[in-house]
């Protein structure tokens, strides 16, 4: 447990370094913010993993044109940067989500949802995870409807 705080107390640092942008680096560096929210795509509240040792990960996900994930959740909170292309990310609620290039955005948490391309060209997502050692990022689900 206090390995847990220990890497809270670092990543708290870290995003602290982040609210200071430029003044935190040397004039040539920039830093800009891509996300800061304290809930995920479906307004739940961002909570971390109480049991566990911490373990940080980060997934290149790849999903070619007209493809999709399949029904999946994450039990951790995730975080995702679309590199490329454009994803529409269904919710079993029926709510749809749509993200292109450019767009950050904190990945829901124990609900399942289904992440389609939408796009003609393949989507590229960096996905980074604040998960418990040994636990998968996502995990198959049956079909959320």
């Amino acid at each position: 447990m206090g390995s847990f705080y220990s890497l809270a107390f670092a990543a708290s640092l870290v995003a602290a370094s982040l609210c200071f942008g430029e003044e935190a680096y040397t004039k040539t560096t920039r830093a800009n913010t891509i996300l800061k929210t304290t809930v995920d795509t479906a307004g739940q509240k961002i909570e971390y993993p109480q049991n566990g040792n911490p373990e940080l990960t980060g997934v290149l996900v790849e999903i070619p044109s007209g493809a999709q994930t399949g029904w999946h959740i994450h039990e951790s909170p995730c975080v995702a940067y679309v590199l490329e292309g454009e994803i529409a990310v269904e919710l079993e609620s029926g709510v749809t989500n749509h993200f292109k290039a450019g767009d950050s955005f904190a990945e829901v948490r124990n609900l399942k949802h289904c992440g389609y391309n939408t796009g003609k060209t393949p989507v590229k997502i960096l996905l980074f995870a604040i998960g418990v050692e040994g636990t998968p990022v996502s995990k198959a689900t049956a079909t959320g409807k």
